[in-house]
């Protein structure tokens, strides 16, 4: 009896199987070789039945009979539609959102479109660049997840280095054969940013650098921001190890003002300060990437727009599709 080879498609058994194809192949042979099926299901640890199974399959189709089949049916009636399957496939390579976003956009389900997404083998956004939707790789991620009571207990802040335009547009333009001079040394702008634990209601600046005074200027604006919202007292702040936060007389002031405790991450753990993190990734896939950006001026203008959409319109996953603004309609 020749090795059985495995034919194009089929599905190759789990490490675990009672038989695998060669298990099956020995049964067969042990069978053809003039022992009683159920003496060799009985050395194989199988039933009487499988043996024959597997005996009938070699007998009609040969060696390559012993390999799995899918256990997929040959039709499935109630499948999404092949023209609605290619709409949700267009939305998610057009707006890069996630299943609840194109399930609301479509009139569908999350769950069918989830199903669409990965029947077509499509990358989960954390894994995707936030303009080409390419895969890219990504760090570690913590398990832990919580949530704070009520407005205004904890507060994330960060900050995020993006490169700026210049005038008539940068590589993603005019593409990357060729650099001229007045592309370089454009600089870099900051944009600091601050998100509430509760209601996830966000607020951000563009500043030219992360000092210590301009963290401060930024934590006192947003306080006040906050506070218009209904989002308050403050009582903790969260951010990374950044040496601005840690040892700004300022910025420590402006804490010491709003009675808030300065809570710092574990280094090299940047995940501990995951809605700010968060909040950074949506920033740049839903306004510094979402389109090609002619000028810096032009991409600056439209931050405090999007912020806007973000707190009173965006539907937020974590918030059962509500935009943050709903966690405070009964709190303010």
């Amino acid at each position: 009896m020749s090795k059985p080879s495995q034919p194009k498609g089929v599905l190759v058994p789990h490490a675990n199987a009672r038989l695998t194809v060669h298990g099956r192949a020995l049964l067969v042979q042990r069978i053809l070789a003039g022992h009683r099926p159920a003496e060799v299901a009985h050395q194989l640890g199988c039933s009487r039945a499988t043996a024959y199974k597997w005996l009938a399959r070699y007998r009609s189709e040969g060696a390559g009979g012993l390999w799995d089949r899918p256990s997929r049916p040959r039709r499935c009636p109630r499948r999404t539609p092949a023209s609605i399957e290619a709409r949700i496939l267009d939305v998610r390579r057009r707006h890069r959102r996630g299943a609840n976003w194109i399930g609301a956009e479509l009139g569908l389900a999350a769950s069918t479109v989830g199903r669409v997404l990965a029947r077509n083998n499509v990358v989960a956004l954390s894994g995707c660049d936030a303009l080409t939707g390419e895969p890219v790789r990504r760090g570690s991620m913590s398990r832990l997840r919580y949530e704070r009571e009520r407005p205004g207990e904890l507060i994330h802040i960060d900050v995020k280095k993006l490169g700026r335009i210049p005038e008539g547009g940068g590589w993603r333009a005019n593409g990357r054969d060729r650099r001229p001079e007045r592309l370089r040394g454009q600089g870099f702008d900051y944009v600091h940013a601050a998100i509430d634990d509760h209601s996830r209601v966000a607020y951000a600046e563009i500043h030219p650098d992360e000092r210590g005074e301009t963290c401060a200027g930024f934590m006192a604006r947003a306080a006040g921001f906050f506070a218009d919202l209904g989002v308050g007292p403050i009582q903790r702040v969260m951010s990374d190890n950044a040496f601005n936060y840690r040892h700004s007389a300022a910025f420590q002031a402006v804490l010491a003002d709003l009675g808030a405790r300065h809570i710092l991450i574990r280094p090299h753990c940047p995940w501990t300060n995951g809605k700010a993190e968060r909040l950074n990734r949506t920033l740049l896939r839903e306004w510094a990437y979402s389109r090609v950006f002619r000028s810096n001026t032009e991409r600056a203008a439209c931050l405090a727009t999007f912020i806007e959409h973000y707190n009173h319109r965006r539907r937020h996953s974590s918030l059962g599709g509500l935009p943050p603004i709903s966690r405070l309609s009964t709190t303010s």
